[in-house]
């Protein structure tokens, strides 16, 4: 018997359920990529992305690649064969950011830390203090890693360097982030930062964006990694098809600029909240249901689970797999599957992006009702839990 008819609900970190505003905008037919509206939604998207970056004096690019192109993007166009980097550890992302540092010839060291706690500036700092002849040219860090579910404290990273007295640039990576929680790239004093379209930004995957200050674009200049597609002087050509290296993603960029009116319609204060309420809920659950014995968060410290993506830990003796199935099975709901680490031994759940009270509810449901159809421990009253939580904070 299943209950699974009807529309299948996403609750999977990334890509998110692309809103019907975004899916109607992207459906029209292709314009010309030289002349009229595609110019002005180049504009507007720009103009868009430095507002969510939290940057006026910044430049930002727009690529058609995932977010591991954002990565390769940043690394190519600051840096040089040779340059050493101090990865930040907190789970599955940053490492593979650092990985793709070693193919491209960077000296990349990492300071490796728990995937069950946010990187400690404290460690930052004295690595950085460390480094007297400054080898370290850049510090790599994710704002919030989807694998562990930790919220990293940019701005406190930020600080460690300072106080470090360290010149390494500050490269940043809000994938999962961006759109969901706050980020000031100018008052943080972040050199680099990037994104993807497909989490917080509710836009199909396939497009990614770096942003970076003036410092940054000095160091440009020096890099010697640079190559024609990800250059960041290639594309303040003159021509419009230079700032894509070639023909625009037409169909992706409409969608973008709609999901971009879309968070400014609603105020990126009311997105901020509303992630940060839908995540409480979920938290709320989880909570109820680690009573039982066999579920857990994985981060350890409260203040940094994220408020995009929760990510539970499964105990001894109990596997994801049966849940996730039921959920997809019998409910029509997909939950995240852990990944890196956490293999085989963790769920994710993920809320953010194009998501509201009903169906971070719908999903906490289906799990629940996994939980308990499967005789897996737990404290029943978690989605309960969830609603009070809510119906405490959004007031009639």
């Amino acid at each position: 018997m299943t209950v699974a008819n009807g529309r299948e609900l996403l609750s999977i970190p990334g890509p998110t359920t692309v809103p019907d505003r975004v899916l109607s905008a992207m459906h029209r037919p292709a314009i010309d990529i030289y002349a009229g509206d595609l110019l002005a939604t180049t504009d507007d998207c720009l103009a868009g992305l430095k507002r969510i970056f939290g940057t006026s004096a910044g430049h930002c690019y727009i690529y058609a690649a995932n977010g591991h192109g954002a990565w390769e993007a940043a690394l190519t166009n600051v840096l040089s064969r040779g340059d050493k980097v101090l990865v930040l550890q907190s789970g599955r992302f940053a490492m593979g950011w650092g990985e793709m540092g070693g193919l491209l010839g960077l000296d990349v060291e990492v300071l490796e830390q728990s995937w069950r706690r946010p990187v400690d500036p404290g460690a930052v700092e004295a690595r950085l203090r460390a480094d007297t002849a400054q080898r370290i040219k850049a510090v790599l860090v994710v704002q919030i890693d989807t694998a562990s579910g930790v919220a990293n404290d940019i701005a406190g990273i930020r600080k460690a360097i300072d106080a470090a007295g360290h010149p390494a640039l500050y490269m940043v990576d809000t994938i999962a982030s961006l759109g969901t929680v706050p980020f000031s790239m100018d008052d943080w004093g972040i050199d680099v930062a990037l994104s993807g379209s497909q989490k917080g930004l509710m836009t199909p995957p396939g497009l990614s964006f770096v942003a970076h200050n003036q410092r940054a674009f000095d160091v440009h200049a020096r890099a010697d990694l640079r190559t024609r597609y990800w250059d960041w002087t290639e594309r303040h050509g003159p021509q419009h098809y230079q700032k894509y290296c070639g023909t625009p993603p037409e169909h992706l960029l409409f969608g973008l600029r709609e999901a971009l009116a879309m968070l400014f319609d609603e105020g990126l204060d009311a997105v901020w909240r509303r992630h940060r309420l839908l995540a409480e809920a979920t938290r709320a659950a989880v909570g109820v249901w680690s009573r039982g014995g066999a579920l857990d968060f994985n981060i350890e410290v409260p203040q940094a689970r994220a408020d995009s993506v929760t990510c539970v830990l499964m105990g001894d003796g109990y596997m994801p797999e049966p849940i996730l199935e039921y959920c997809k099975m019998h409910c029509g709901v997909v939950v995240g599957v852990g990944i890196g680490e956490l293999s085989g031994k963790a769920l994710r759940l993920a809320h953010m992006g194009h998501t509201n009270a009903p169906m971070v509810l719908g999903m906490l449901g289906a799990v629940e009702m996994a939980l308990q159809a499967l005789d897996v421990p737990h404290e029943r009253g978690g989605v309960q839990a969830a609603v009070d939580h809510l119906a405490g904070a959004v007031k009639a």
